[in-house]
């Protein structure tokens, strides 16, 4: 008796074992220097996002709600921020900053659509809306 009640636990703690979902949101953080954040919520299935930051006081913040979006930020330099908010699918975002105290907000809500800003020197204020489907923006500023 002890010995059916002992395997029939047992095979019920198996069938609990959890497995990686092949549908998994995917966010990924690489941090150097100092007193960098980074920060995010996924709702739904394979949204990814990506994270580099080298420098100090560098924030950056995601949101993803929906399905297969994108969203990458690369900062390098000191007090930089960058934001991307995402509702639909298969949205693309990028961030690239490199200097100081530049701030770039992209929210995308729709479907397929491409957003980048790349900001070099000093100070430089990038904010993208999108909404709806097969929007592309790029921005491209050197400010000092």
């Amino acid at each position: 008796m002890i010995r059916l009640s002992l395997s029939a636990a047992i095979v019920a703690l198996a069938g609990f074992t959890p497995v990686a979902s092949a549908s998994a949101n995917d966010f990924r953080i690489e941090q150097f220097g100092w007193a960098n954040s980074s920060g995010g919520s996924q709702h739904g299935y394979r949204n990814r996002m990506r994270v580099h930051q080298d420098g100090r006081y560098n924030t950056s913040v995601g949101e993803q709600r929906g399905k297969r979006n994108l969203s990458v930020v690369g900062q390098n330099g000191r007090g930089n921020f960058g934001a991307t908010y995402q509702t639909g699918k298969r949205n693309a975002a990028g961030i690239g900053q490199f200097g100081s105290n530049h701030t770039t907000i992209l929210t995308q809500d729709g479907n397929g659509n491409i957003a980048a800003g790349v900001q070099v020197g000093h100070g430089c204020d990038a904010n993208v809306a999108q909404r709806g489907r097969g929007n592309v923006a790029a921005i491209v500023q050197a400010c000092d």
